[in-house]
């Protein structure tokens, strides 16, 4: 992961590598020759603001993601609408990796990053340093009560 920069107090701006995580799946069970796994490596805003992963339509085309449904959303300008999510996106940040699903957002052009992908992979911004790293450099933490 390169953070290319910042662009307000808790976002950082990085390039983040996308799979299509059914194609990352076979690879690992020897189905699928590794070099055949849909990828792509594409510019994000990592917002601690934000909930959710978002991605433009582009990126959901190229790696083939199938819709699962649709969900609510809303803007900061309290607008609210209806958007495609789909599912099976394998997101890689920091060494650390998952799969998650995402809303399709069609005036896109970059993937926003949210919280819920910032707590499963243990990261946190670091607004003085401009940057995304792991909370604890060794493994991920999780809270229990």
């Amino acid at each position: 992961m390169r953070t290319i920069g910042v662009s307000e107090m808790g976002r950082v701006t990085v390039e983040v590598p996308l799979a299509n995580y059914w194609d990352v799946q076979r690879a690992r069970r020897g189905e699928l020759n590794p070099d055949e796994v849909r990828r792509t490596l594409v510019s994000g805003i990592v917002d601690s603001g934000a909930a959710r992963l978002v991605l433009p339509p582009s990126v959901v085309q190229e790696l083939e993601l199938r819709q699962e449904g649709e969900t609510g959303v809303r803007y900061a300008d309290y607008r609210t609408t209806r958007r495609p999510i789909v599912g099976d996106v394998w997101l890689e940040l920091c060494g650390r990796g998952s799969v998650f699903s995402a809303i399709v957002e069609p005036d896109r052009q970059d993937a926003l990053i949210g919280a819920i992908v910032l707590e499963e992979l243990d990261l946190i911004v670091d607004c003085t340093r401009n940057e995304v790293r792991r909370r604890d450099p060794d493994r991920i933490i999780s809270e229990i009560e």
